[in-house]
């Protein structure tokens, strides 16, 4: 199954990110080496939140990312929520719609 974390942030998310980024971003490596994260990324105009997809048996995963992501930890996140997400086009997709 996917998972999408959906992230909302404060306001001054760009410039409050640096002193965490490198945790953030090797985190995130982590679990994309493990095969966990498919995609992720922040919204772009306005900067105001980010998405991750996750593959895996249940949501325990994008949650166990959530809560150990300095973003979150550090405050930087101020609302986050998981959504399982029913695939069904495109090379990754869990279930054809053939």
């Amino acid at each position: 199954m996917h998972y999408l974390l959906f992230y909302e942030v404060v306001d001054d998310y760009v410039t409050r990110r640096a002193p965490y980024r490198a945790a953030h971003l090797g985190l995130a490596q982590d679990a994309a080496a493990r095969g966990e994260l498919v995609l992720g990324g922040a919204f772009a105009t306005p900067p105001d939140g980010a998405l991750l997809l996750f593959r895996g048996s249940s949501s325990a995963v994008a949650e166990a990312f959530a809560r150990q992501d300095p973003y979150v930890t550090n405050g930087l996140v101020t609302r986050w929520w998981v959504r399982e997400w029913n695939t069904v086009v495109g090379a990754g997709a869990e279930a054809s719609i053939a």
